[in-house]
């Protein structure tokens, strides 16, 4: 698992991004596989899950894992999420591309292998935050939103927030079409910095495009760490659906309060 300098000291957090070694799965979700819905075997998740909740020391069902769909909805997670049957929170968090909380002792989190996997901390006023940005979501703004989010709905000031850009495929790898540009353009990101051309191929920056919409929104500079490290190119500690296909493993990007 790797951690992030910015929240590192931070003690009433524990935060993370796995890899994909030291699991349960086998073939393209080899091996430690954190996302129950990309056709990995059940029981090997389930394993997976087990292992990662007895690090963090939480029950099972206190690790909340979205079904994502590259939207932009977002769900706030309270107590009561937790009095729910399994299937109505199932459905809940159908859908939903990010999660908010100020609920001690649960670990929200989403699933990536290329995609932006986003996490956010208010050490002011305890409110935590994932989500999950590929290019739609990137394109639509859901870091902003999810900042807007935690502002409206838990009193935080910009200022005070702290971003974590993860493990995705970079600006190197991220060969895409010539129509996004056009996307980019109506949503007003400055296509100038985020799109590079190389060789006659258009390739795509989505750190710089999701660091240029977190400072839209006011969150500072220095409040903002970027992993660095592209999933596409270290393909072997990282997933890579570019590299093996949409039925592969994924990595989690989680955050939890600790009471």
């Amino acid at each position: 698992m790797i951690t992030y300098k910015l929240l590192e000291k931070y003690k009433e957090i524990a935060h993370f991004c796995t890899s994909r070694e030291g699991g349960a799965s086998v073939g393209n979700f080899a091996s430690n596989n954190l996302s129950p819905f990309t056709g990995d075997e059940p029981s090997h998740f389930a394993e997976n899950k087990k292992a990662l909740c007895g690090k963090l020391d939480i029950p099972f069902h206190k690790m909340v894992i979205p079904f994502q769909t590259h939207g932009t909805d977002i769900i706030k997670v309270t107590d009561a999420f937790f009095s729910l049957s399994q299937k109505q929170r199932v459905d809940a968090l159908n859908g939903i591309d990010a999660i908010i909380t100020n609920v001690s002792d649960v670990c929200i989190g989403i699933t990536t292998a290329d995609c932006v996997p986003l996490l956010f901390f208010d050490p002011e006023r305890k409110v935590i935050a994932a989500a999950h940005a590929g290019w739609r979501g990137t394109c639509a703004r859901i870091a902003e939103k999810v900042v807007r989010r935690m502002v409206d709905t838990y009193y935080c000031t910009t200022e005070n927030i702290l971003v974590c850009i993860g493990p995705s495929i970079s600006v190197d790898s991220y060969n895409v079409g010539e129509e996004l540009i056009s996307y980019f353009e109506k949503e007003q990101f400055d296509t100038n910095e985020i799109f590079q051309r190389r060789d006659e191929d258009l390739y795509l920056d989505l750190w710089t495009a999701n660091k240029q919409s977190l400072l839209q929104t006011g969150i500072l500079n220095e409040n903002i760490e970027v992993s660095g490290q592209c999933t596409y190119i270290n393909h072997e500690r990282f997933f890579s659906a570019r590299r093996l296909g949409i039925k592969s493993g994924r990595m989690m990007s989680g955050i939890m309060l600790k009471k």
